[in-house]
């Protein structure tokens, strides 16, 4: 198999297993769901991740950089505080409204003591690179709610109730009340 294929698949399968843990937790996702998901074999899956702690670390790392990436910059000069964490807060909407699933920080913070070890690690380290960017992001920041744990914590429980209620709008209110509190 060339390089790109190899990427391409291992991505594939990254992609299958996140949808599968998002929508169920770690214990739902079965390499044999995976290979089916991709339209693989089962034994592939096991070629590119042979343990099932390998998959769910790289899946966390993968979700981890793509979440910040997107963020982006979180010390921008020109921009404000507020916008800042507006961003925030609209990465976490997207995750539930366009992908229809609950941030995999979520669902596996949620289920941490029941993790594999590596797993539970690579979302410890998560969330403190999401506390870093945040309190990056609130730099200069006052107000009730200028806390980066805060804040995370916030949209972490927002997300759990719009789930949960079935109001997806309730993360939007969150999300407004925290940018409103911050100056």
């Amino acid at each position: 198999m060339e390089k790109n294929q190899k990427n391409e698949r291992v991505t594939e399968i990254l992609e299958s297993a996140e949808r599968f843990i998002r929508r169920g937790g770690f214990n739902a996702v079965s390499y044999r769901d995976v290979a089916s998901d991709v339209g693989i074999k089962s034994s592939s899956v096991h070629y590119h991740f042979p343990h099932k702690p390998d998959l769910g670390v790289a899946v966390v790392e993968r979700y981890s950089e793509k979440l910040l990436d997107a963020l982006g910059d979180p010390s921008d000069p020109n921009e404000p505080v507020q916008e800042r964490i507006a961003r925030l807060g609209r990465a976490y909407a997207a995750s539930l409204k366009e992908d229809k699933a609950i941030c995999l920080g979520c669902i596996l913070g949620a289920e941490i003591s029941g993790l594999p070890q590596e797993v539970s690690d690579a979302v410890s380290a998560f969330f403190d690179r999401m506390i870093d960017w945040t309190e990056l992001a609130l730099a200069g920041a006052k107000g009730p709610t200028a806390d980066a744990r805060f804040i995370l914590s916030s949209l972490q429980g927002a997300m759990v109730l719009a789930v949960t209620l079935k109001k997806p709008n309730h993360l939007d209110q969150t999300v407004r009340r925290l940018v409103q509190s911050l100056s």
